[in-house]
Order: C-alpha cells, then sequence, then structure tokens
C-alpha cells in the first residue's frame, strides 16, 4: 500500500484521478482500447481526470477529452525499460505536482512509493493458471507484478468473476479489494450491419458468395487454434460446399498452428488475413455463418461480447470468464478437436438454432456497457480513497 497523504474524499466533490496512461502501446493496442473507451464515461461520470499519457497519444486524448487534462511525458520514455523507470520515479513527482485523491495504473503496476492511493486494473490471471500459453519471460513478468499489485494496490479492478478468483486462488489477496468491471462493447462500432456491408467485406477476403465460418484473435495458444483448425477440418470435410475457416487476428507465436494448417485437405480454404480494419469487423462477425472461439484461458473475452453484439452465433467453452460474457446466448464445446467438430456439425445442420443464438445474442450483449465499467470503477476509487 502506498503512504497515504490525500484527505478524506466526501461523494459531493469529484474525485481527483490521475490516470497512468503511458504504457498503452502505439496503435491504442491491447490496454490502450480499455482505456480508450472507459476515459470519457468516467468524465461524464463527473472524475476529475489528469491524464499521463505518451507524447504520441496526447492529440488523440485531448480531442477524445475536452474537459481533461492530459499531460504528455517526454519521448525518452517512449520504450517499454525507459517507461517502467519512469513509472518509479517521474510518476510519483507527477502525483506530487497533480495532487490527485487517486492514482488509478491501468495495466498491472505501479509506483513503489506513489503517495497517494493506489488503484490498478489486473486484465487476466492466466499468467498462473496456464503459464503454458504464455513466453516464459512475459509469464515471470506478469505473475511478478500480480503479486506486487496485491501489495501495493488499495483496490484492485478486474474484467470478471473468474480472474477474481484466480488471482487469489494463486496469489493471494482479499475478496474485498477486488471490484468487478465487466468490459463494455462500442455499439456504434459493433452492431448487427447490411447485406452488402456482409459481401464487401467478403468479397475483401476473396470469399463472394461463400459462406465461413470466423475467428478473431491473436494466434496464440491459449486461443486454441490448431484444435479449431481439426475441429474444422472434421465437421466440413465431406459437407457440399464446405464453408471457408477466417482465422482474423495477429500473428501469435503458437508453432502449432502450422503443422495444423498444414494437414488441411487441398478442397477447403483457411485464410488468415491478419489483423483486419477496425471498420471491417462488423461486418465480418456479422457475416459469419459461425463465430468460432474455442478458446483456453481468458481474462474477459471481448471477441465474444463483440461478436455477440454483431448479432452472430458464437461458440465458445465454458472455461474461466467466457460463460460470465456468453451467458445462456452462444454455444458451447470443449477445448479438443472431436468436441469442436460436433458442435460446428450441429450447429451448420441447424439454421434456425444459429438464427436463434443471434438474436439472443445482441440483448446479452446490450448488458455490457461502459458506462456501467465506469462506476464501478469510480466505486474503487472512492474505496481507495477512504483507505
Amino acid at each position: 500500500m502506498g503512504m497515504i497523504v490525500a484527505h478524506f474524499v466526501s461523494h459531493s466533490h469529484p474525485i481527483r484521478v490521475l490516470l497512468d496512461g503511458t504504457a498503452i502501446p502505439a496503435d491504442l493496442g491491447g490496454v490502450g482500447r480499455y482505456v480508450d473507451d472507459l476515459v470519457p464515461e468516467l468524465v461524464e461520470q463527473g472524475v476529475d481526470l489528469t491524464m499521463a499519457v505518451q507524447e504520441r497519444d496526447a492529440e488523440h486524448f485531448a480531442t477524445r477529452l475536452p474537459s481533461a487534462r492530459i499531460i504528455p511525458i517526454s519521448r525518452r520514455f517512449e520504450s517499454r525499460p525507459a517507461r517502467m523507470a519512469w513509472e518509479q520515479t517521474g510518476l510519483p513527482k507527477l502525483i506530487r505536482k497533480v495532487r490527485p485523491d487517486v492514482l488509478h495504473s491501468p495495466h498491472y503496476t505501479s509506483p513503489q512509493f506513489p503517495g497517494v492511493p493506489v488503484v490498478i486494473t489486473l486484465h487476466d490471471a492466466t499468467f498462473f493458471s496456464h503459464p503454458q500459453a504464455h513466453s516464459r519471460l512475459k509469464q515471470r513478468f506478469f505473475t511478478t507484478a500480480i503479486r506486487r499489485a496485491i501489495r501495493r494496490a488499495d483496490a484492485l479492478v478486474v474484467p470478471s468473476l473468474a480472474t477474481r478468483d484466480e488471482t487469489i486462488k494463486y496469489a493471494g489477496g482479499d475478496p474485498s479489494q477486488f471490484y468487478v468491471a465487466y468490459h463494455g462493447v462500442d455499439r456504434s462500432i459493433f452492431h448487427p450491419v447490411s447485406d452488402a456491408e456482409r459481401e464487401r467485406v467478403k468479397a475483401s477476403l476473396g470469399l463472394e458468395g461463400r459462406d465461413y465460418i470466423g475467428f478473431l484473435g491473436t494466434l496464440e495458444p491459449r486461443k486454441n487454434v490448431p484444435n479449431l483448425v481439426r475441429g474444422w477440418v472434421k465437421a466440413v470435410s465431406d459437407r457440399p460446399n464446405p464453408p471457408a475457416l477466417v482465422l482474423a487476428g495477429g500473428k501469435g507465436w503458437d508453432e502449432d498452428i502450422d503443422p495444423a494448417l498444414a494437414s488441411v485437405p487441398e478442397h477447403l480454404t483457411v485464410l488468415r488475413p491478419g489483423y483486419l480494419p477496425l471498420e471491417d469487423l462488423p461486418g465480418f462477425l456479422s457475416g459469419c455463418v459461425i463465430l468460432a472461439y474455442p478458446s483456453i484461458a481468458e481474462g474477459f473475452g471481448l471477441p465474444v461480447l463483440e461478436a455477440m453484439s454483431c448479432g452472430a452465433a458464437t461458440l465458445t467453452t465454458r472455461l474461466t470468464s467466457l460463460p460470465e460474457v456468453g451467458g445462456d446466448a452462444v454455444a458451447y464445446c470443449d477445448i479438443d478437436p472431436d468436441s469442436i467438430a460436433s458442435a460446428l456439425t450441429e450447429l451448420l445442420d441447424d439454421p434456425a438454432r444459429r438464427e436463434a443464438l443471434g438474436a439472443a445474442a445482441i440483448p446479452r450483449a446490450d448488458e455490457f456497457t461502459w458506462a456501467r465499467a465506469a462506476s464501478v470503477h469510480i466505486e474503487a476509487f472512492r474505496a481507495a480513497a477512504r483507505s
């Protein structure tokens, strides 16, 4: 816990929060999406917000948050080691200058001596529960960071009950320290689209007039892509006009994917288009016959929520946080190729069930809003400020 110099924060005055956005990667990837979607709602709900950001992000956040104070840090702190050093020395200086009620560190790490109460967001406990799903370096860094966060933070924000429970199981912490803030989804982007838009995205993938099963996410071990490929081959090999498989997302480091792809029969089509531009995602998700996401472990499972928002019939697993997101509005399978194959076959054979899932998915997805997430963060900020 940080030494606390903050005064008691009453509900009557807006809580002053300094959010350290310097860990956001270029192009607002990863934690950037979470911060970018959260901060307008914090301001909307009355938080007096100051953000420290990398120089390259300053203009973006100044435009997004006209009433917040945006403080760019020097370019020499852009590299990860330099940023980590700034977090320990430069950030406490900035805290003394800004004098917030609370520091919010949105990505695992925080200063050792912040001088004010600290709220830290932990996105994922799979570094403990599924170490094989991460590189050794990443696994070592994040398990250390999470244990340290539990000791330092006055409150912890997590994106699911599963992440809270796994964190406590493996790294300790008091349940009262944790605040569960489910991610929201931007309904101005993720919603069902017109047939013309679906066809445009299909054409851009070279799939005019063809059905496809979609996957969205980084191609890394915990996403279970090799078993998805094998299950899809089993499910569609003998079908007339077999649907293609489109693996949309960044190339991770799952070396089992290539052998799985090499064994795909020649008459089947599997595509790896890499990252799709954001404007193509609704057409991609709305247009697939099934969005298959048979993941082994998630902190939250945003692709499932985005697919549901677009009215996709979604297939996922009951592992970690995924049932918290999918509820009764998705289909479930186990992680082995046979289970994936039989679930895909059932859905392909039953258009009415696919339609029912798509219809149930939209109201379910509507329950997940950034406004709700922001109000949980504000509870955490107020609790930390009182501690």
